[in-house]
């Protein structure tokens, strides 16, 4: 069972008649201006459907209004669904956010889902441990618990030496460092994560990303995370949707986007992506040649950075055999197929440029 399931899912912001009329045009075809012209109300999803597993970052991404941040706020009711399904596993079933009661949202937003906002959110008159434990004192958690548990998020983010001072007092980084630990203090399995890293600069970003990477390795927590940053989106996201105009026009792992763009606005988002940051051995291997022999002493394992790859070409020559976990040999990795990889070619191409 899938951690979050969109099944089908339209957000139209307007009355509810203008709603009722802009999703007649989308079932006509209709695009967003028209649907603005004719009925006023703006398109923020159109058919998103989208299944995210359990302990997965999932990146969506897109320009400025493509939707992403209106989807991912469906997660947790902040945006109404005007049509379709927001399923969250559940205590072993699934519930429908658009659909479910009051206090089983209530519940959700308390136990299973937390959010981490892009400017902080921090209660200025409040010391970071108050904030931290915010959400736990909204349910009603006892004082000792409530500071077991606040003083261990901080620990864990790296400020219980901070845990006394107002936000005022810490830098732009440590503040978003407090909005992840109030969220983590919940234990909340879902994690929404609004660009939270967009209003820092770039080292700070950097580094932040990292520590989330550090802290998902042992958490496991189930991140959606919405970017306009397609260095970040690959580097953190386990599986990344690309948005345009309210749709999800792609999904799949970093290296599928790069390798196999699923038309021109995602070839476009994509063109000026260091293949090195991205492509692995699975992404460039060719199939071994009947008879070619390979040293299996040699062998890298399919996710094999692209990077690595080239250091072990540079001492070692290649090829190199890709082997899977059961020890088979999936394809082989040589010199010319990490040159194809730097020049972004897939397989076949460097065919048709000798014939061209």
């Amino acid at each position: 069972m899938d951690a979050i399931t969109f099944d089908h899912v339209d957000v139209v912001f307007g009355t509810p008649a203008t709603q009722k009329s802009a999703l007649a045009l989308i079932d006509q075809g209709a695009d967003r201006a028209r649907v603005l012209a004719e009925t006023g109300a703006v398109v923020g999803v159109r058919d998103a459907t989208l299944g995210i597993e359990q302990g997965e970052i999932c990146v969506l991404m897109g320009l400025s209004g493509s939707g992403k941040s209106s989807l991912l706020r469906c997660v947790n009711g902040l945006n109404k669904v005007s049509r379709g399904k927001v399923l969250i596993a559940d205590r072993g079933d699934q519930v429908d956010v658009a659909s479910c009661d009051a206090a089983t949202l209530r519940r959700l937003r308390t136990d299973r889902i937390a959010m981490v906002f892009q400017q902080f959110a921090l209660m200025p008159w409040r010391t970071i441990r108050e904030n931290v434990g915010l959400g736990l004192e909204l349910r009603g958690l006892a004082r000792a618990e409530r500071e077991r548990l606040v003083d261990e998020k901080l620990a864990l983010v790296r400020l219980d030496q901070w845990a006394d001072k107002r936000p005022h007092e810490l830098s732009g980084g440590m503040q978003q460092r407090v909005g992840l630990a109030r969220a983590l203090a919940t234990d909340a399995d879902i994690l929404l994560m609004d660009e939270p890293f967009s209003a820092l600069d770039p080292l700070i970003r950097e580094h932040l990303q990292d520590e989330l990477l550090d802290l998902q390795r042992s958490l496991k927590k189930t991140i959606v995370f919405v970017s306009h940053d397609l260095d970040e989106a690959l580097k953190i996201g386990t599986h990344i949707a690309i948005m345009e105009g309210g749709r999800i026009v792609q999904y799949g792992r970093p290296e599928e986007i790069v390798t196999r763009p699923a038309n021109d606005y995602v070839r476009a988002f994509v063109a000026n992506v260091n293949p090195l940051n991205v492509l692995c051995a699975a992404s460039l291997m060719r199939p071994a040649g009947d008879g070619e022999a390979v040293e299996r002493d040699r062998a890298v394992a399919p996710d094999t950075p692209m990077r690595e790859l080239v250091a072990l070409a540079r001492r070692h020559g290649g090829p190199f055999p890709v082997l899977g976990d059961d020890g088979a040999l999936l394809g082989v990795v040589g010199e010319a197929e990490i040159y194809d990889g730097l020049l972004r070619r897939r397989q076949g191409d460097t065919v048709r440029d000798q014939q061209a």
